[in-house]
């Protein structure tokens, strides 16, 4: 599955990272999708700060016609319409997850289109791209480069978490849960190879910096 993307675009990042070292070429392919990617994500904030600001009216909808479903669908639809907000914009957000799906396969899998991963094989100051943290606790120890490496990762990502989270207004809907989510990423990446890990982290910190941007919170 994805094989007749994943071939191309991993014999891309192949040829960049000889040109820019395996580390900075998988920083820059994910800026790149994450460029990419940014028109829908404004277009989906957009969305969604104009259901925000027509959710007053659209609960006099709702108390208006609560007795009729189908004219209620209609004259939300039609509200919506009015702003130029389609009925599916919200699942819009949906509609990246290829991507990701795509550019996270290409920095954890060992094989792509039937041919080893040899980004994998690369290194980062001096840590495959391939190795796992627990590999390089049990063959070098907990004080030793490899572990630094990933430690000074993680700590990376615990800071991107933390901007994430305080974020999160107080009166968000699951809270907890939303405070919570943004340190998955941590835990995510204790587990996966070096590689993974540099691309969360890049990916986590456009997150973090593009929600600021484009959900701005209220003065």
């Amino acid at each position: 599955m994805f094989d007749f993307v994943l071939d191309p675009a991993y014999r891309l990042i192949e040829a960049l990272s000889d040109v820019t070292g395996a580390g900075l070429a998988i920083v820059l392919v994910t800026l790149a999708v994450r460029l990419s990617l940014l028109p829908l994500s404004v277009r989906v904030a957009r969305a969604q700060r104009i259901r925000t600001r027509l959710a007053p009216q659209v609960d006099r909808l709702r108390t208006r016609w609560k007795n009729d479903p189908q004219r209620l669908l209609r004259e939300v639809n039609a509200l919506y319409a009015e702003e130029g907000v389609g009925r599916f914009t919200g699942y819009l957000a949906f509609a990246q997850s290829p991507f990701f799906m795509v550019t996270y396969r290409l920095f954890t899998a060992a094989v792509i289109a039937g041919h080893p991963n040899l980004l994998l094989a690369q290194s980062v100051l001096g840590v495959p791209l391939g190795e796992h943290l627990a590999a390089a606790v049990a063959g070098a120890g907990l004080v030793s480069p490899p572990v630094l490496v990933f430690a000074g990762l993680l700590a990376l990502l615990v800071a991107v978490a933390v901007i994430a989270a305080r974020r999160v207004e107080p009166t968000a809907p699951m809270r907890r849960l939303q405070l919570l989510a943004p340190f998955w990423t941590v835990a995510v990446a204790a587990f996966l190879p070096l590689a993974a890990g540099v691309y969360l982290l890049v990916s986590s910190a456009w997150t973090t910096a593009e929600r600021a941007v484009l959900y701005p919170r209220a003065a």
